[in-house]
C-alpha cells in the first residue's frame, strides 16, 4: 500500500458536500452508509435511487417531469435516462442572479475582465436575441473557434439556451484540423477570433479562416472577435455568409429564456484527437452532461459558492466544458488564455495568488516543469485559499506527488482524475473523504460501475487489464455524428467485451480501492508479449533529473517488438553511454528487465497533443515509415520529422 501524504481532518470532511451527501442519502432511504466505498457500493447497486438523489440534492429543475429514472437498464449502449423529462442547460448555469463575480478572464497580456452573475445573464441574453434573429433554432449547431474568454462562454451559454447544439475548438488548431471537425456537423453559425496571443506573439487568423469558410458551406452567419487583432473588418473575410463584428452583432439583454428539450437531446459535439484518422464526433446530451457535472464539481471537487475554480484548458480540449459546468453548483470560474509559461514559468502561479483560486486543475507536465525549474510555491506564494489541486491528462508520477506535497502546498487535496472526451468527465477520481496515497487516482466516480478486466473478460484486481464500466450511467455519449445505426458507436466502445464500455486504458484496481493508469491500451507495448503500459516506463524516467520529456514506443524487430525510449535532455546534455546505462538502471530497479529499453535515442521535442498528451501512435507511425493522418490535431507537428529514418533503430 502506498505511502499517505495527505488525509483530510474531520472538520474538513463534515464541511464536504460529499459528507452532506452520504448524510442525505442516509436520512433519506434509513441507511448507515458511514463511508466512501459504502457510498460508491451504494450508488452502483442503486443507480436509479442515486442519480434521483442527484437530481433533488443539486436542485436540478425539469420543465416537464420524468416517466421514470431508467428504462432498459441492463441495456449498453440503449438505456434511457430520465425518459419524458425536459430541462435546458444553461438555465442551471445561469441560475444566480446576484452581483458577486461569476466569471474572470485574464489574457496573456494582463488584461482582466469581470462579469457578475447578474452581468452574464445579461449578455446571454443579448447573444440569445441575436442567434435567435439569425434563425438559429433548436438542434442547428454553432461552433466556435475560439480562445478562452467570456466571449466564448457567452456564446455557448446562449447557444444551448436555445436548444442548438454547441461544438468548439481553439486556433492553435491547424486549418485542416478545424475542417476535419467543424466540416462533418454542418454549422449554422461560427463564432471565432481575428487573430490571438500565444507565448508573447499576436497570430494573424485571416487567412486560416478564409481557408476553412471556404469548406463551410452551411454556414449563414460568421461572428469575429476581433481580440487580438482590434482593427479586424468584416470585409476581410470571403463568405456568402452573414459576417459581423462581436460588438455590432449585439447588445446586451435583460433576461434570457430558456427552451426545454428532452433529458437526452443533443448539447455538445465533442471529437476525438484524430491522430490517426479523421476525428470522431462525439455527441454528448443536454442532462447527462448536467447531472455527472454536477456530481463531480458539487461532490467529488467539493465546489459551490464562494468558490473559484481555475483548470488550464483552452476550448479544443474536454476540460473546457468540464470547467465552465462549476457555475451549475454556483462557483465562479477563472478562465485564462495564454501561455501557462509565458512571461515565465511562475505566470499561473501569480494568478491563483491574485484571483484567490480555491481549485486549481493543471496536467502533469505543468507540475513536473515547475519542479525542473526548481520552483517553490509554497516559498514564494500564499496559496491559503488553494484547497484541492487536480490533475488530468496522461498519468501523475508518483515524483510529482512529491513535488505538490513538499513544495506547492502540503495541505492540498491533491486529486488525479481519469476519463476523457468520450464521457466529457471521469471514470476515477478524487474525493474529499478519503486520503491522497503516492502515486494513486483516489478511487472510482460515484455511479460509475468500474473495473479492470483481463482478456478473458474476468474483473482482476491488483493486476493490469483494461479498464470497463459495466453498468450504463448519465453520461454516456448518445452517439457519433452521422452514425444513425450506431455502428460506429459500438465499434469504438463495445467491441471488445459486448455491451460493456472499454475505455482504451490500460489500467490496474489496488486491493484498497485505489487505480493506476498505465498508459492508452492501444499504445501498451509488447515485448516478447508481456504488455507494459508507457506510463510505467514515465514514472521511473521522471526520477532522472537530465531528462525533461520522454516517449516509449514498440518498434517491430526480428519477428518481436523491442521498446524504443525517445528522450529531450536538458539543454547543453548530451546522451551519453553513461547516461543512457543510468536511465537503464533507474527502470530496472524500479520496474522488470521487459520494460528496459533496447534503444535510447535523443530528440530536442516531443510531439503532443494541442491539449498536451503525447502521441506515442504517431511517433511509432513514423518509425515504421507509415503515415501519420492527422498531423493538425498536434501542437508541435513538425517535432515528428525528428524519429524519421533514424539510423540508431536500424541494428
Amino acid at each position: 500500500m502506498s505511502d499517505i501524504l495527505w488525509q483530510p481532518d474531520a472538520k474538513r470532511i463534515a464541511r464536504s458536500r460529499m459528507d452532506g451527501f452520504r448524510r442525505f442519502i442516509n436520512q433519506r432511504h434509513h441507511l448507515k452508509l458511514d463511508d466512501y466505498p459504502a457510498l460508491h457500493q451504494w450508488s452502483i447497486d442503486q443507480r436509479e435511487a442515486f442519480w434521483q438523489a442527484i437530481v433533488d440534492f443539486f436542485g436540478i429543475s425539469f420543465h416537464t417531469q420524468p416517466d421514470a429514472v431508467l428504462r432498459g437498464g441492463l441495456k449498453m449502449p440503449g438505456a434511457e435516462w430520465f425518459p419524458g423529462a425536459t430541462l435546458n442547460f444553461a438555465e442551471h448555469l445561469l441560475s444566480r442572479r446576484d452581483d458577486a463575480i461569476a466569471v474572470i478572464a485574464i489574457g496573456e497580456n494582463g488584461q482582466r475582465e469581470l462579469l457578475t452573475w447578474a452581468e452574464l445573464a445579461h449578455q446571454v441574453a443579448g447573444f440569445q436575441a441575436s442567434l435567435q434573429a439569425a434563425g438559429v433554432v433548436v438542434g442547428d449547431r454553432v461552433a466556435a473557434c475560439m480562445p478562452n474568454t467570456w466571449q466564448t462562454l457567452v456564446a455557448m451559454l446562449a447557444t444551448t439556451s436555445l436548444g442548438a447544439i454547441w461544438s468548439c475548438s481553439s486556433p492553435d488548431f491547424g486549418t485542416h484540423g478545424v475542417i476535419d471537425r467543424f466540416g462533418q456537423i454542418e454549422p449554422k453559425v461560427l463564432i471565432t477570433c481575428a487573430g490571438y496571443r500565444y507565448a508573447g506573439k499576436e497570430i494573424d487568423q485571416t487567412v486560416k479562416v478564409n481557408e476553412i469558410l471556404e469548406q463551410l458551406p452551411s454556414l449563414q452567419q460568421l461572428i469575429i472577435v476581433p481580440y487580438a487583432r482590434p482593427h479586424a473588418h468584416a470585409t476581410d473575410y470571403r463568405t456568402p455568409a452573414n459576417v459581423t463584428l462581436w460588438d455590432d452583432f449585439y447588445e446586451p439583454g435583460d433576461e434570457p429564456h430558456f427552451v426545454p428539450v428532452p433529458f437526452d437531446h443533443p448539447l455538445y459535439v465533442l471529437y476525438s484527437s484524430g491522430t490517426t484518422g479523421v476525428p470522431k464526433c462525439i455527441v454528448h446530451s443536454t442532462g447527462g452532461v448536467l447531472l455527472q457535472h454536477a456530481k463531480e464539481h458539487g461532490l467529488h471537487v467539493d465546489l459551490g459558492p464562494g468558490d473559484r475554480l481555475f483548470y488550464y484548458t483552452t476550448c479544443g480540449w474536454m476540460m473546457w466544458n468540464w470547467l465552465v459546468s462549476a457555475l451549475a453548483v454556483g462557483s465562479a470560474v477563472v478562465l485564462y488564455d495564454g501561455s501557462p509559461f509565458y512571461p515565465d514559468n511562475e505566470r499561473l502561479l501569480e494568478l491563483l495568488d491574485d484571483e484567490q483560486v480555491s481549485v486549481f486543475g493543471t496536467s502533469p507536465k505543468f507540475l513536473a516543469t515547475l519542479e525542473s525549474s526548481g520552483i517553490k510555491p509554497r516559498e514564494s506564494y500564499d496559496l491559503s485559499h488553494l484547497k484541492t489541486l487536480l490533475c488530468t491528462g496522461s498519468a501523475l508520477s508518483p515524483q510529482s506527488y512529491d513535488f505538490v506535497y513538499r513544495d506547492f502546498k502540503p495541505d492540498v487535496c491533491l486529486s488525479s482524475m481519469s476519463g476523457g472526451t468520450d464521457i466529457v468527465s471521469c471514470f476515477v477520481n478524487g474525493n474529499p473523504l478519503t486520503p491522497v496515497r503516492r502515486g494513486e487516482i483516489m478511487g472510482k466516480s460515484l455511479a460509475m460501475a468500474v473495473e479492470v478486466w483481463n482478456d478473458a473478460g474476468q474483473p482482476v484486481i491488483g493486476e493490469k487489464g483494461e479498464l470497463v464500466c459495466t453498468r450504463p450511467f448519465p453520461a454516456m455519449p448518445i452517439g457519433l455524428w452521422n452514425d444513425p445505426e450506431g455502428e460506429k458507436l459500438r465499434k469504438s466502445y463495445f467491441s471488445q467485451f459486448p455491451r460493456v464500455w472499454a475505455q482504451g486504458d490500460y489500467a490496474e484496481q489496488l486491493p484498497h480501492g485505489g487505480m493506476l493508469i498505465h498508459g492508452r491500451s492501444d499504445a501498451v507495448l509488447n515485448p516478447g508479449g508481456v504488455r507494459i503500459g508507457t506510463a510505467e516506463i514515465y514514472r521511473q524516467v521522471e526520477k532522472v533529473p537530465q531528462v525533461l520529456d520522454s516517449v516509449a514506443i514498440g518498434q517491430q524487430w526480428q519477428d518481436d517488438v523491442r521498446v524504443v525510449l525517445f528522450v529531450r535532455l536538458k539543454d547543453g546534455l548530451t546522451l551519453d553511454e553513461a547516461l543512457q546505462q543510468q536511465i537503464r538502471q533507474v527502470i530496472r530497479a524500479n520496474t522488470t528487465p521487459r520494460h528496459v529499453p533496447a534503444k535510447i535515442v535523443a530528440v530536442t521535442d516531443i510531439p503532443r497533443t494541442i491539449s498536451g498528451k503525447v502521441v506515442e501512435l504517431a511517433v511509432r507511425n513514423v518509425v515504421h515509415g507509415e503515415p501519420v493522418k492527422n498531423t493538425d490535431a498536434l501542437a508541435n507537428p513538425q517535432a515528428l520529422e525528428q524519429f524519421r529514418d533514424r539510423p540508431e533503430l536500424n541494428s
